[in-house]
């Protein structure tokens, strides 16, 4: 009989990714922090936000599914989602839609995504390079990250 404590294993690999999680933190996080905000006029910021922060996500997991480089190349796309996020971040604070604390919030969770993603795709750039293969699904464990 298995221990429940074990690790569960996942059909889809970017589900053991580390960044992907916190990325799906974020958005509940920001769909929470909006609801709570007053939204006079707001809707389309909020709107992009959130359409952003679903991409960081979103890349990541449509990415997992390629080969090496193109993985590298969606996590870059989840990296300029989470820029997008920081330019809105500022336009709602500066909208005086969200306050210095959300503000704060959202900006070190962001700062943690950009580093993860950077290791992520340093990693697989040192992985990839003098390695005929370009298929990213080999021995090594991402979960790290």
């Amino acid at each position: 009989m298995e221990q429940e404590t074990e690790k569960k294993n996942t059909f889809f690999r970017f589900e053991d990714l580390r960044i992907y999680h916190k990325a799906l933190d974020y958005i509940k996080w920001s769909q929470m922090s909006l609801a709570e905000a007053t939204l006079d006029g707001s809707q389309n910021v909020s709107e992009h936000f959130m359409t952003s922060s679903r991409n960081i996500a979103l890349n990541i997991a449509e990415g997992s599914a390629r080969n090496k480089n193109q993985f590298i190349y969606y996590l870059k796309m989840a990296k300029s989602a989470v820029r997008e996020c920081l330019v809105l971040t500022t336009i709602l604070r500066n909208t005086d839609i969200w306050d210095e604390i959300n503000e704060e919030h959202s900006r070190s969770q962001l700062i943690e995504m950009t580093k993860m993603l950077g290791a992520l795709i340093t990693s697989l750039q040192r992985s990839n390079s003098g390695t005929p293969s370009n298929n990213h699904n080999d021995d090594r464990d991402y979960n790290a990250y």
